[in-house]
């Protein structure tokens, strides 16, 4: 009979200990669902001059803050008493990292909507032309990162890391064209200089995305990807 209590003792605390597990990824995806809009809705305020949107942006990060702090304390909880083995252990520790690079995500989304705030006020927006497209570029490395930990797929994140090439040459063709804008006609200046941050911290956001890709990567296989070392440096 006691072997039977035990049975049921353990059967109980593997069940309990699933259910942490899914309602910490649960939490990321809770928050990487938040950190997706935040981009999405910055992007959609500075394009369209909406600085309502790009309020409700700034507003929002708050409950960003507050889901890290969530799972910042249940990731320790758990490494604490559950002591993880494997697979467990992997998923457990970086989520930890996954909801610094999505609240880092979100701090770039509210660096834009600021940006967009002063850039309403500008006369001349023939600059933010180009824009769109790196910002799209970031958007859907943003999505498919996320996808890619919810569906578990790693060569679906391995895909979203090659692509941060991609966007790290149309962060580098926008610079060259914001400078040539401000050469041509100094009256830009001030535009340009807003839009030249706007533009590097999509390329930091698609950096995270990037980061969260080499994670759901390690999660999976317990191996990291081999960076290339100039892209180390």
């Amino acid at each position: 009979m006691p072997e039977q209590g035990d049975a049921r003792d353990h059967q109980h605390i593997v069940r309990s200990f699933d259910e942490e597990l899914k309602a910490l990824s649960g939490a990321i995806v809770e928050m990487g669902g938040l950190a997706e809009r935040q981009v999405a809705d910055a992007l959609k305020g500075l394009v369209e001059e909406d600085i309502e949107l790009a309020a409700r942006v700034i507003e929002r990060d708050a409950r960003i803050d507050e889901l890290e702090e969530r799972i910042d304390q249940d990731v320790i909880r758990l490494l604490a008493l559950r002591q993880p083995l494997a697979i467990d252990l992997r998923m457990i520790a970086m989520a930890l990292k996954i909801s610094n690079d999505l609240e880092r995500m979100a701090d770039y989304a509210v660096s834009i909507a600021k940006r967009s705030q002063r850039l309403s006020e500008q006369a001349d927006r023939k600059p933010m032309q180009s824009l769109p497209r790196i910002g799209q570029s970031c958007l859907a490395m943003v999505k498919d990162v996320l996808d890619a930990y919810v569906e578990r797929d790693a060569e679906k994140a391995s895909a979203v890391w090659h692509r941060d090439r991609e966007v790290d040459e149309q962060y580098t063709s926008l610079f060259r064209e914001l400078v040539t804008y401000m050469l041509e006609d100094p009256r830009t200046i001030s535009t340009c200089i807003d839009l030249l941050f706007v533009a590097k911290n999509l390329e930091r956001i698609a950096d995270h995305a990037t980061n969260i890709a080499e994670k759901i990567v390690y999660i999976i296989h317990g191996t990291h990807i081999n960076r290339p070392r100039h892209e180390v440096e």
